[in-house]
């Protein structure tokens, strides 16, 4: 009996749900699942989540206290949702959950840091053991040295908004766990840019995503790659093999009930034997490649952007919601 995509993919590749969705995840039962703050913001809205909103909403009140602001509490609140939804969703799948630091401490190594293990600590304190949590940081150079600290103290880390070879290749060096190109956003850069459309092998997102992989593969680098950010299911296809991919509910349906032949495209021992220069990463060579890509240095940008606008964004739902349920006024978020 013939496979579908999704069957075989699994075979080459850890499958990851990109969704906050408990009910989406428990469909497809991926081995792990990552979040962001637009991921949290769109679940917080379903009507089946909103008791663990308010709880979480309570929570955060008790432990700032009547005097606190409602502002001051509601951010309070999206780090201990974050962690919330994370804890559920261990509850469904075997593997890791990433949970997202503030977007707008991308350029703060120190407060990075101090967030970081306040969540990992709300993980501890719930005896969820650290091989199950990733910490999502942005790739800035700030952002990346964090993680290396963070490596060091047993903290995990998946650097998300990865756009450039630069950024991988010092993710590698500080010795994260993981790493998540965006394919899709790329993809959206190079169309808008030159007004071409790309397909299949010819996606400059599959081009970056496989760059980066056979870099890792050729030198040891222990650092997996998480393609993530697809628009379609051939930028899936052509990354079978890829240590993981983090996949939307929508683009897993379509997998599960496509069938045909699915090749292994990237291949860790085809990666050895090629000819691959090491580049040399340090503060300087990084910051001088990111302003030579443009692509890298736009989407990196908009996507602290975008993640810390989604956090706003949340944090007013959150708040206006507080004041709802102080005044005991029925209503949802």
């Amino acid at each position: 009996m013939p496979q579908n995509l999704l069957e075989q993919l699994r075979s080459y590749t850890t499958v990851v749900s990109d969704t906050g969705d408990f009910e989406a995840i428990k469909e497809f039962k991926p081995t792990d699942a990552t979040t962001n703050p637009s991921l949290i913001a769109a679940a917080a809205q379903m009507p089946q989540y909103q008791e663990l909103v308010d709880s979480v909403l309570k929570q955060a009140r008790d432990e700032k206290g009547e005097s606190a602001s409602d502002t001051d509490v509601a951010k309070l609140a999206f780090e201990r949702l974050a962690v919330a939804f994370g804890k559920r969703i261990l509850e469904i799948v075997p593997g890791r959950v990433s949970t997202e630091v503030d977007a707008r401490l991308s350029y703060d190594t120190q407060k990075t840091i101090d967030q970081a293990r306040a969540i990992i600590k709300q993980y501890d304190e719930a005896g969820i053991g650290r091989e199950h949590v990733l910490i999502k940081i942005a790739s800035t150079w700030k952002g990346i040295k964090a993680a290396e600290q963070l490596e060091k103290e047993g903290i995990h880390c998946n650097l998300t908004l990865l756009f450039g070879m630069h950024q991988a290749i010092a993710c590698a060096e500080a010795g994260v766990t993981l790493i998540s190109p965006f394919v899709g956003r790329i993809l959206d850069w190079y169309k808008k840019d030159t007004g071409k459309d790309y397909q299949g092998a010819d996606d400059p997102g599959v081009q970056s995503v496989t760059r980066i992989y056979n870099y890792y593969k050729h030198f040891g680098y222990k650092t997996q790659v998480m393609g993530a950010s697809f628009r379609n299911i051939g930028e899936i296809t052509e990354l079978a093999g890829s240590d993981l991919l983090t996949i939307s509910p929508q683009l897993l349906a379509e997998l599960e009930k496509t069938q045909g032949d699915l090749p292994r495209k990237l291949d860790p021992e085809k990666a050895k034997s090629m000819q691959i220069e090491r580049i040399p990463m340090d503060e300087a060579t990084f910051e001088r490649m990111h302003a030579e890509d443009r692509m890298a240095h736009d989407k990196l940008t908009e996507g602290i952007e975008g993640f810390s606008k989604a956090l706003v964004s949340l944090e007013g739902l959150l708040s206006k919601r507080l004041a709802e349920l102080e005044s005991r006024t029925p209503a949802s978020v």
